[in-house]
C-alpha cells in the first residue's frame, strides 16, 4: 500500500461515524486505535505527555513482571479493550491487570467484563472523564481496585471496593507506600512515578522481591 493510500485509510479509521455503531463493528473499524465505545458512540483518545508515557510504561512493566513472577495473571495496556456490556461500555484503561481466575474472559480483541485494577493516566484532556464517568463506570462493573494517577500534581490515589461494593480511597498522596489488595505482595512506592530520573525497572522489581 503507498503512502496516500495507507494515510487515506488511517483517515477513514479515525474518523467518526455519523451514526451509533455497533461493538462488533467498532472493533472492525478501529482495531489498533486509542478510542473508546460508549453506548454506539466513538471517545477518540489524544496523544498523550511523555511524562504520561512513562509512568504507564513503568507501571505496566512492574505489574507485567510481578504477575508473570508470581502467576497471578496477565497485564495489558491501551488501546487493549475492557468491555463493560452491562453499561453498553468498551473503555481503555492505560493499564490493566486480569487475575489468574478471570483469563477465561479474555478473548483475542478484548477482555469481556471488568479488570481486576485498572490503572488511569490523568491528562488535561482526561481527567474529568477519569475521575467522572470511568470512576462510576468502573465502581458499578466490579473493577476491583481503580488507581488515579496525576502528574501534573504529582499525586495518585488508589481505591478499592469495600463490602458495599462501593469505592474507598485506600491511599493518596505524593509520596509514601501504597500495598495492592488486588496482587498480594505488591507495592509501590509513589514517589517513583515523579522522580527524575525515573528509577531503573530491575532496581525496582529487586525491591519488591522479583529480581
Amino acid at each position: 500500500m503507498n503512502q496516500v493510500a495507507s494515510l487515506t485509510a488511517e483517515s477513514a479509521a479515525r474518523a467518526k461515524p455519523s451514526q451509533k455503531i455497533s461493538y462488533k463493528e467498532f472493533l472492525e473499524r478501529y482495531d489498533g486505535v486509542f478510542a473508546e465505545w460508549v453506548e454506539g458512540e466513538i471517545e477518540m483518545g489524544m496523544s498523550v505527555s511523555r511524562q504520561h508515557a512513562d509512568d504507564s510504561g513503568f507501571l505496566e512493566t512492574l505489574l507485567r513482571f510481578f504477575a508473570d513472577a508470581r502467576d497471578l495473571g496477565k497485564v495489558y495496556s491501551a488501546p487493549f479493550q475492557m468491555r463493560l456490556a452491562d453499561q453498553e461500555r468498551g473503555r481503555e484503561p492505560d493499564v490493566l491487570f486480569i487475575s489468574k481466575s478471570n483469563e477465561h474472559r479474555l478473548t483475542p480483541q478484548y477482555l469481556d467484563g471488568p479488570a481486576d485494577i485498572a490503572i488511569e493516566i490523568l491528562s488535561p484532556e482526561s481527567i474529568g472523564r477519569d475521575r467522572g464517568d470511568k470512576f462510576v463506570e468502573y465502581e458499578a462493573a466490579g473493577v476491583r481496585e481503580y488507581w488515579l494517577i496525576d502528574p501534573e500534581r504529582k499525586q495518585a490515589e488508589f481505591y478499592a471496593l469495600d463490602d458495599d461494593n462501593r469505592y474507598k480511597l485506600m491511599f493518596g498522596g505524593r509520596e509514601g507506600k501504597f500495598e495492592s489488595s488486588v496482587l498480594n505482595g505488591f507495592f509501590l512506592q509513589v514517589e517513583w512515578l515523579w522522580q527524575q530520573p525515573m528509577p531503573k525497572v530491575p532496581v525496582a522489581l529487586k525491591e519488591l522481591g522479583v529480581l
